[in-house]
């Protein structure tokens, strides 16, 4: 969440692939992107709109490698809100424009911080600061919140200070810690989809900041404050030593019921830079991959910038630097190679699938929904068990119906009074796949539940040769809720998938059939969600989608 004089950075946090076909482990000199991919993780970068316009090697590298992107301050409050009432948005519609071309979902960041938040905020009194907060969020996730490409929200940033009390920032010293339920409140009004999150650093490892962060989150989720996930910087230094225990911290947060993952991860060093140093900021992020791979529920790791060139550490902390993976000539670093290799399993060589998961039973069956439950599976190669995958068997291509970080998974957008034959397969933190469970076998019941839907798709953005379709707005027309939902539609002849988001997406010819996420089935009458998908087609053709159709 930093700043650099320099130049200010301005982008880059589940899970951020829903596989279409079985998956295998990426090639072993494939981008970070692929091998996090395979994990089930995002590899995330904060980027810069300067050099993303202007530099042909940044912008190549951006889209290359990583697979999610946070504004770094493109979203802040001083950047979107810098007069009360008056929002410029061009600095952030820029990047999830970009990552909208490139199939990356945006994190968020920052909605309420104590920095970078305009004067006339901060004199605000208490009944007109909260009404400022609220509205500020209203309308800051609401310009994204059908867009599919922002998936997730650093609600509130570094509420504690170094000794685990609450800062005195003027948000506590004007509103008292209700700012902080009040703020993901406003968020979850604005967005019901998106992942909501709180963000601080130095609480990689257990310690007393992280203590309280974890005791503050365990309050507000038994209040009901839709906190999904804590966000861990990861500002660290090859002088300090490494968090040694950032897994269990990971794991304990995770036992809470939240996602985690590592939000701006860099790793400084005194300068000179030199070999030795290297080998040692390398472990440093090798550690950092491998702590998030062993643990289900951490969703990935976002690296806070990527070249040295564009890094806010110089102008912070006087003579150090050299904290990211590239160079300042783009060229990659030893702790790139760790990167890789930690994503790849290539440092672990572990080869060795999980064992094969029970046969699972089905239970609570509905016209598009079902309750999976099977035996766990184990794992000895060294990686970890890190979920499963659920199939359905269709004979030649037998399309993923869904992942789990357990061993059971709710199925939702299934087609009414239609026979599914299911199996799972668990994975491991390198990728590897068990052999298929035994198969199970129901029948949804007739009718979907609660009435019908409805569906209308929009083409965002249009090239040469491809376009974006976002969003497709799924609506419940029926009178009472409904607990899942499948969207076709058909594509022109020639024309090729190239990704989505907020769904899962099966083709059978040009026929496209799009199934909800696990969080976005449940829609109340009148209620609505979307997702958004990436087409390839031949140049000139300027043929879209049509069809839609929901049930």
């Amino acid at each position: 969440m930093r700043s650099s004089s320099l130049l200010r950075l301005l982008t880059l946090v589940g899970m951020f692939v829903a596989f279409l076909l079985p998956a295998t482990s990426a090639q072993a000199s494939a981008p970070l992107r692929e091998h996090a991919a395979a994990r089930g993780k995002f590899i995330g970068a904060a980027l810069a709109t300067g050099p993303l316009s202007n530099e042909t090697s940044y912008r190549n590298i951006a889209t290359t490698e990583f697979s999610q992107v946070t504004a770094e301050n493109a979203m802040k409050w001083d950047a979107t809100e810098p007069s009360q009432g008056q929002f410029n948005f061009s600095g952030a519609d820029a990047i999830v424009n970009f990552a909208t071309q490139n199939n990356q979902q945006v994190h968020g960041h920052t909605l309420v911080w104590h920095s970078q938040t305009p004067g006339w905020v901060q004199g605000l009194g208490a009944t007109a600061m909260r009404t400022a907060m609220q509205n500020h969020i209203s309308q800051v996730v609401g310009r994204y919140a059908s867009n599919a490409t922002v998936v997730s929200w650093d609600v509130v940033n570094e509420v504690f200070d170094d000794n685990g009390n609450m800062r005195t920032s003027f948000w506590y010293n004007t509103l008292g810690q209700s700012y902080i339920a009040d703020a993901f409140r406003a968020a979850r009004a604005a967005d019901s989809n998106a992942r909501l999150c709180i963000n601080d650093y130095n609480v990689e490892g257990i310690n007393a900041k992280s203590t309280a962060m974890y005791n503050l989150v365990s309050s507000l989720r038994q209040q009901g404050v839709p906190v999904d996930c804590v966000g861990f910087q990861g500002h660290l230094a090859i002088q300090y030593g490494f968090p040694g225990d950032i897994q269990q911290n990971m794991q304990r947060f995770a036992d809470l019921g939240v996602q985690v993952r590592v939000t701006e991860l860099d790793i400084r060093m005194q300068m000179p830079r030199d070999t030795a140093k290297d080998t040692t900021q390398a472990t440093y992020y090798r550690n950092v991959i491998n702590a998030c791979n062993a643990v289900t529920a951490c969703a990935g790791v976002t690296i806070w910038g990527f070249t040295d060139k564009y890094s806010w550490v110089p102008d912070t902390f006087s003579g150090q630097g050299a904290a990211l993976i590239y160079d300042e000539n783009y060229q990659q670093k030893p702790s790139y190679t760790a990167v890789h290799d930690a994503l790849a399993g290539g440092s672990s060589s572990d080869t060795t699938p999980p064992t094969t998961p029970g046969t699972p039973t089905s239970s609570s069956v509905t016209s598009n929904s079902a309750t999976l439950t099977w035996t766990a599976s184990t794992d000895s190669g060294g990686s970890g068990l890190a979920g499963y995958n659920v199939y359905r068997e269709q004979g030649a291509t037998d399309p993923q119906l869904g992942q789990s970080s357990t061993n059971s998974i709710n199925l939702t957008g299934l087609t009414p009074n239609t026979q599914y034959q299911v199996y799972v397969r668990a994975r491991d933190g390198a990728g590897n796949l068990s052999a298929n469970s035994a198969l199970a076998t129901f029948t949804t019941q007739s009718g979907p539940v609660g009435g019908g839907c409805a569906a209308v798709g929009t083409v965002q953005n249009q090239w040469n040769n491809g376009y974006v379709v976002q969003p497709v707005t799924v609506t419940n027309s029926g009178s009472s809720a409904i607990t899942g939902w499948t969207v076709t539609f058909t594509l022109p002849a020639g024309h090729t998938l190239a990704g989505s988001w907020n769904a899962t997406l099966t083709t059978s010819g040009q026929t496209v059939t799009a199934r909800n996420a696990g969080y976005n089935g449940n829609l109340a009458a009148g209620a609505s969600t979307s997702f958004g998908f990436q087409v390839t087609r031949p140049s000139g053709d300027t043929q879209t989608p049509s069809g839609y159709t929901c049930a």
